[in-house]
């Protein structure tokens, strides 16, 4: 049975050093250097609608996800972080198998993702079924969502015991869009000619475009008004 996962296991991350300096009574205070990433905070549960819509602008046009907080919570909670800072924009849709799913969700900035790594999110009960046009975090395992999100091509009921909660639903008319979002590169690496999704994650972008010119991209996800 196959499993939407994470391949994150195979890339290393690499530690950056850091070095303090001090400073004699004569010199002027050196300026802390600015982060270059910032981890946006979890929005307060508070300020995430029971009921939104999330547009996503893509290279094969728009679609809209209307997302329910009371199927899965805890993974409504994150994609409405996750929107809201911004963090779907640029994206590609590196993993798309005919029949089965669209799989996206790493940002293009490899910085980016390093911040938002280890930040998983614990498990929501399965109350919606994971068939044509739902959208569902992608797992490594029990309680490891992080940002990684499918939207299920068929009827992919089969995922539901194995935990893979539907937050949200394409809209009327938007799998047009989601049906032909490229899937020539198939599986991912090293079971497919697709991307290796470690190296989607450690190098962004720079990975994506140059050796996979034909796959599409999320131009720009935004809360509709």
């Amino acid at each position: 049975m196959m499993r939407v996962v994470k391949r994150n296991q195979a890339f290393l991350l690499l530690a950056a050093a850091l070095f303090a300096g001090s400073c004699s009574k004569t010199e002027p205070p050196k300026e802390a250097p600015k982060e270059v990433v910032k981890e946006p905070a979890a929005a307060p549960k508070s300020q995430t609608p029971d009921t939104f819509k999330v547009k996503f602008e893509t290279t094969k046009g728009d679609f809209v996800v209307e997302v329910h907080r009371d199927w899965a919570p805890k993974g409504a909670d994150r994609f409405y972080e996750l929107v809201k800072a911004g963090f779907y924009d640029g994206g590609g849709f590196y993993r798309v198998i005919k029949g089965f799913m669209v799989q996206f969700g790493l940002n293009p900035d490899p910085a980016v993702n390093s911040k938002w790594h280890s930040r998983t999110i614990a498990d929501d009960p399965v109350t919606k079924s994971n068939t044509r046009g739902r959208i569902t975090f992608a797992t490594g395992g029990p309680s490891t969502r992080t940002t990684q999100v499918f939207i299920s091509f068929g009827n992919n009921s089969r995922l539901d015991a194995q935990g893979f909660s539907p937050f949200g639903q394409v809209t009327e008319g938007g799998m047009d869009v989601v049906d032909k979002i490229y899937s020539g590169y198939g599986e991912g690496a090293p079971d497919g000619a697709g991307p290796d999704q470690g190296r989607v994650e450690a190098q962004g972008n720079a990975y994506l475009k140059p050796g996979f010119p034909k796959m599409d991209f999320v131009k720009k996800a935004s809360i509709e008004p």
